[in-house]
């Protein structure tokens, strides 16, 4: 399951560079490794982890930022929100429901869930162990 989301992070970073970790903003042209359990953590009044991955623009122009969350059993549901970018959602472990346009769709491990820019969405744990998902943000509102 880790090579999927690694290679899937290769392919979506364009092969990431000499950046340093996270928010760096910088051009991503080299392939490199990043490193999930060296992110820095955000942690949520839910109970929910965050860890911010890297940041930064394609070559081909595109701003791309990727993050791991933790939602763990139990955790009160982020509101539904738009976004202004688009999304890959990779499920790592657990199982989620990704509520969205009106109806709610179940993914576990190795599904890829897909958020069109303006989605207004959430994903929530709604298995019996935590969730663990990596985000992969394109174009849109990521270069802030």
């Amino acid at each position: 399951m880790m090579t999927r989301v690694l290679v899937l992070m290769q392919i979506v970073a364009g092969a990431a560079a000499q950046a340093p970790q996270a928010d760096s903003g910088a051009a991503l042209s080299q392939a490199k490794v990043y490193v999930v359990d060296a992110a820095s953590v955000r942690k949520s009044t839910n109970g929910s982890e965050s860890a911010n991955v890297l940041r930064g623009l394609l070559t081909s122009g595109e701003s791309v930022a990727v993050h791991e969350s933790t939602q763990p059993v139990g955790a009160e549901p982020v509101a539904l929100h738009p976004i202004q970018h688009s999304e890959l959602i990779v499920v790592r472990e657990g199982e989620v429901m990704f509520d969205h346009d009106g109806k709610s769709e179940k993914a576990g491990p190795g599904d890829v869930i897909y958020v069109a820019l303006g989605t207004v969405h959430r994903v929530r744990n709604v298995g019996s162990v935590p969730a663990k998902y990596v985000v992969v943000a394109i174009g849109g509102d990521t270069k802030k």
